[in-house]
């Protein structure tokens, strides 16, 4: 049987995580996500609920996979960005310089 490497990757606000695996071509991206290991390392997380994608297009979990793809678990974001830039805004900052004192307070 065909083996392929592959990567898993999810990111949470504060940790991120990825795994390398070498499966069977046959696996879809759904079987290489239930096997990988990422729902013991955040237990409780509603992964299901996630949507997935190969190097940032949107695939479903049925897909196939290829030599050297990876698989992006995508969570919802927990304040949209148009939301972030017009509260950065009121403050008198900007997304660039959110993380620093840019002297507007």
């Amino acid at each position: 049987m065909s083996k392929i490497s592959i990567e898993v990757a999810f990111a949470m606000p504060d940790k991120q995580w990825l795994r390398a695996l070498t499966i069977p071509a046959t696996k879809t991206a759904g079987a290489a996500i239930d096997e990988c290991g990422v729902r013991e390392a955040f237990p409780g997380f509603d992964f299901d609920a996630c949507e997935i994608g190969v190097w940032g297009h949107e695939i479903k979990r049925s897909a196939l996979l290829r030599d050297g793809d990876r698989i992006e678990i995508y969570r919802a974001l927990e304040l949209d960005p148009r939301e972030a830039r017009r509260q950065l805004a009121l403050a008198g900052k900007t997304m660039r310089g959110a993380n620093e004192d840019n002297g507007l307070s």
